[in-house]
């Protein structure tokens, strides 16, 4: 009789409705966690608020506590990327000089002070590995005076800095070209949140960097190489700037949050755009949209974006793209959600009761790396690889 009940409850598993299980993890700390980089083979690395930064091998069985870097007790580590398991570059987010990059090479028993904001209005928003020793970091506006119709008059201009020695030197690689609003007071009104380390990429093979804006006119502002791949290589001025408009709730505490692609070397990539307001997390206008290459208009990076038919159930900071399942799926504070069709239609994701999984699971969560994802109060969950595997298929 015991063999049976305990054949029906696996038949019942079996056919029992597919969940995301975020397998809750001892991070060993209480740091808000917001920067997330899965290196692959067990290793990861995590960042956050007092300095902290976090590493594991084992494939998040135990998570290290690293040494803070020097003079960095009080920093805000906003987004890390690791190059292997010794290797890793973590940001923090701060006004003026409390925006630093730290680099260690020994596994996170030693840092060093690589780069320190140059500007004293200056806010580091997000920073990403892209090549074998290539790494991008992007800023909040900056003031830059221009001439404008004979008159000087104050613009504000995205910065774009960028590494190509592993983040040991860094470079300012913009041309004053990434241009922001501003209003009639000379106040910008556009900005990246810094929110998950997920604002940036690299796509079509390095030929074009996305940026994800929010603010007055949420949009993806974009660079794209006309005759090289990468502009560290540029020795004169070799970039189209550009932006897209995304169809996403607009204001001082709303806009994009997070860009993820499906494949960044593909000449005709599909993006997904996540946000919202973050002031109101249970608001599911505007936080989602579906981003392709415009084929008809002949505009340098310009991108046909939008909202999505079925959003995520609130706001999301985070979006990444799973291609084992072809699965997307974002996260915010009040749940998950997956998408199977490019982010057009989302469902939510709950617990199982079955699995014994916390209630609260799904939510409380900021950023992502899969199959990684944190948030407050040293929150780590690793996504339960067979979770997305049965996902339902959503007609396109």
């Amino acid at each position: 009789m015991r063999k049976i009940a305990s054949l029906l409850a696996l038949l019942l598993a079996a056919c029992g409705p597919a969940h995301a299980q975020w397998q809750i993890q001892n991070s060993g700390t209480t740091a808000d966690l917001r920067g997330i980089d899965d290196v692959g083979g067990g290793v990861a690395w995590a960042s956050g608020t007092n300095g902290t930064v976090l590493r594991t091998e084992d494939g998040g069985y135990l998570w290290q506590e690293c040494t803070i870097p020097p003079g960095a007790e009080h920093l805000d580590f906003r987004g890390i990327q690791a190059f292997d398991a010794n290797t890793a570059i973590v940001m923090s987010s701060g006004k003026g000089d409390l925006s630093r990059l730290y680099k260690t090479t020994d596994g996170c028993h030693t840092w060093k002070l690589v780069f320190t904001n140059p500007d004293k209005d200056g806010f580091w928003d997000a920073i990403r590995i892209s090549g074998a020793k290539t790494v991008l970091m992007i800023g909040d506006p900056l003031p830059h005076k221009e001439l404008d119709r004979l008159k000087v008059k104050t613009y504000f201009h995205f910065p774009l800095y960028g590494s190509a020695d592993a983040g040991d030197t860094w470079m300012r690689l913009d041309t004053n070209n990434l241009f922001a609003l501003s209003d009639s007071k000379g106040n910008p009104t556009e900005f990246i949140f810094a929110a998950s380390n997920s604002s940036l990429l690299e796509i079509e093979d390095h030929r074009m960097i996305i940026f994800a804006k929010g603010g007055v006119m949420p949009s993806l502002g974009q660079l794209e190489m006309i005759d090289k791949p990468n502009p560290m290589l540029c020795k004169s001025p070799c970039a189209m700037a550009g932006s897209s408009r995304i169809p996403l709730k607009s204001g001082p505490t709303a806009g994009a949050f997070s860009v993820a692609v499906d494949d960044p070397n593909s000449p005709d990539p599909s993006l997904v755009v996540v946000g919202g307001d973050y002031a109101n997390p249970n608001d599911h206008a505007g936080n989602s949209a579906s981003c392709f290459r415009d084929t008809q208009l002949l505009i340098a990076g310009r991108f046909d974006c939008e909202a999505s038919a079925t959003p995520p159930h609130g706001f999301r900071s985070a979006v990444a793209y799973d291609a084992a399942s072809k699965t997307w799926i974002t996260v915010g504070p009040n749940g998950t959600d997956i998408s199977t069709d490019d982010g057009r239609n989302w469902r939510a994701l709950h617990p199982d009761p079955a699995l014994h999984e916390p209630p609260d699971a799904d939510r409380d969560w900021n950023a992502l790396s899969l199959p990684y994802v944190v948030g407050p109060h040293g929150r780590i969950g690793k996504l339960n690889p067979h979770a997305l595997q049965s996902a339902p298929t959503q007609e396109k």
